[in-house]
């Protein structure tokens, strides 16, 4: 790298840091004013809140606000450049735009290498910590409400339950189908199903199996027993944030699962695998539109400058919000809304890079 490259390459990430650390030093002061109470409700000390609540949240926000926090960052860089005619004299010693942008584009190349890392590893991890705190000090206790659930726990397997008590790991009105093709082969009942922690198996009341062959029917009452399912109480268990705490092969694996047993939330899960990809390119071209749109002096100066950079990046974050929320009800595909707010960015930038004269 050339001295100016390292000379903006520096002011680049200093600046970044500097406005995460600020800005997310601001929403962490505002969440504990919010939270407070619960705090002071089951008395929790200082250490605890910081060590298992705020420390965990940090990153979680700087990786939230990673696309605002990057846009801010260029334009307050390139606009102190631009008001010191630094940008007047790069350019008019026969660097091109073009050339200009290198240092930059290897800012957002690292910011976005390293954003990867810790969306797919390390805030998740964290975020385990951080959600059960939540759920254990803020939330209010968790209670299954699903009604009549059908869940495929094998190629040819079906469980049903009419409800599910996630408190004392039961569920009532059971039924597991063995179904070939369109045809149903048997069907096991039991009034009920507990899970029995000691074994790791579930314990059904007496049974009544009824097994199908043509239009041959056969009866038998089975006896309470235990017994060994691909099904289990974290199926039912609170899924509050649960995308976030999954690590990138743990997601996958997720995914799969899900898929595997016909589920019909499994957008929120691609929503937030593919979001994990398209934010370090959003990063790059917002880096890019922040030079394009400050590299110039404004009469508004570095303050207006950066009052737009905020504008720009709260829409490019409204734009993630609504793509996501449309993923949700099965308006987009996930992977099409994750791109969709970076698509539309991209565009924008190649409209002001022809417009705006560099």
């Amino acid at each position: 790298m050339k001295i100016l490259d390292k000379y903006i390459l520096r002011k680049f990430l200093t600046a970044f840091f500097f406005t995460v650390v600020l800005l997310v030093s601001v929403i962490c002061v505002i969440d504990f004013t919010e939270k407070n109470d619960d705090f002071l409700q089951h008395d929790l000390g200082a250490w605890q809140i910081i060590s298992e609540y705020y420390v965990n949240l940090f990153p979680y926000f700087a990786n939230l606000l990673s696309p605002i926090t990057v846009f801010i960052a260029v334009v307050f860089v390139t606009a102190q450049l631009a008001s010191r005619t630094e940008v007047v004299a790069m350019l008019a010693s026969g660097i091109s735009f073009k050339r200009f942008l290198l240092p930059y584009i290897m800012g957002s190349a690292i910011l976005g290498a390293l954003t990867l890392a810790m969306t797919g590893w390390l805030i998740p991890m964290a975020n385990k910590t951080r959600v059960e705190f939540e759920k254990k000090y803020i939330k209010n206790p968790y209670r299954y409400s699903g009604r009549n659930v059908h869940i495929k726990i094998g190629p040819q397997q079906y469980a049903f339950m009419e409800s599910y008590d996630n408190v004392n790991n039961a569920g009532y009105k059971f039924a597991l189908e063995t179904i070939e093709g369109t045809s149903l082969r048997r069907r096991l009942t039991a009034e009920a199903i507990t899970w029995d922690s000691t074994k790791q198996a579930w314990h059904l009341t007496p049974q009544l199996l009824r097994t199908f062959s043509g239009e041959k029917e056969t009866l038998q009452s089975l006896p309470a027993r235990d017994t060994t399912l691909n099904l289990f109480p974290k199926d039912f268990a609170s899924t509050y944030r649960l995308a976030e705490t999954l690590t990138l092969p743990e997601l996958n694996r997720y995914i799969n699962q899900k898929i595997a047993r016909g589920a019909d939330d499994t957008q929120v899960y691609l929503s937030e695998k593919y979001e994990r990809f398209a934010y370090p390119y959003a990063m790059f071209i917002l880096t890019v539109i922040g030079v394009i749109m400050s590299a110039r002096k404004s009469r508004a100066g570095v303050g207006g400058q950066i009052a737009l950079g905020f504008v720009l990046a709260f829409v490019f974050i409204i734009f993630v919000i609504l793509s996501r929320n449309l993923a949700a009800v099965g308006t987009l595909t996930p992977l099409l809304a994750a791109w969709v707010p970076s698509i539309v960015f991209t565009i924008i930038g190649g409209v002001l890079y022809r417009v705006i004269p560099q």
